[in-house]
């Protein structure tokens, strides 16, 4: 979806300035944001893409003054209640209620480094040959979807190389929204600079997206 998440290539919000020897969390509630994330993922009501279009589905306003955990926690409390785990009410006292749907799986601590470890695995098996190989010259679709898409708007109808053939993987834009899985092979895609930027671009440049099958059409 066009949202406030999707800043590739927009002006005006200041240089990134990196920050020298940054901790990985920056306060203790960071943390706790994190692992209540894993615990809650891993009862099985949404997929890792479901949680991303939660995050990129707040209020512009919000999501542009909110640190990144403010956003996880902002999103993860949305999920929560859209699923039946939390009420608005139990969520605004803190206070628990009778009646909430179970999860279907509860992550113990003991299992989180294994579960970690072995991580989510999103390859599948392909059901067709890739449509692409490496150096075909392709151009990306021009959409503009309400639905969850890994597709940035800064890509959108452009010109770009195959370089790199990646397998085929789950399918984001549909997977978010709780429908049937379904998988696409999944590509590496290299754009120069002048075709993403325009001609005052440095003609040096180039950036590489993953992109999914469905993205992309002969050039």
């Amino acid at each position: 979806m066009n949202s406030a998440h999707d800043l590739g290539g927009q002006m005006g919000f200041g240089p990134v300035v990196p920050e020298k020897d940054e901790p990985i969390f920056h306060a203790d509630w960071e943390k706790k944001v994190l692992a209540i994330n894993v615990a809650a993922g891993a009862m099985g009501a949404w997929t890792i893409d479901g949680i991303r279009h939660a995050r990129e589905s707040l209020p512009p306003a919000q999501y542009l003054s909110s640190s990144y955990y403010q956003i996880w926690l902002a999103a993860l409390d949305k999920m929560l209640v859209e699923h039946g785990f939390l009420s608005k009410d139990e969520l605004a006292s803190g206070v628990a209620g009778s009646t909430r749907r179970e999860p279907k799986r509860v992550l113990k601590g003991e299992e989180v480094p294994s579960v970690l470890r072995r991580g989510f695995p999103y390859e599948r098996a392909a059901a067709a040959p890739a449509r692409f190989k490496v150096g075909d010259t392709v151009r990306t679709i021009v959409m503009h979807p309400q639905h969850h898409t890994r597709l940035p708007r800064y890509a959108r109808g452009k010109q770009g190389v195959i370089e790199r053939v990646t397998g085929c993987h789950v399918f984001p834009d549909t997977g978010a929204h709780g429908a049937p899985e379904t998988a696409q092979w999944l590509y590496t895609v290299v754009f120069t600079g002048p075709e993403l930027w325009g001609r005052d671009a440095d003609p040096t440049s180039s950036v590489s997206i993953e992109a999914w099958e469905s993205y992309l059409e002969p050039a």
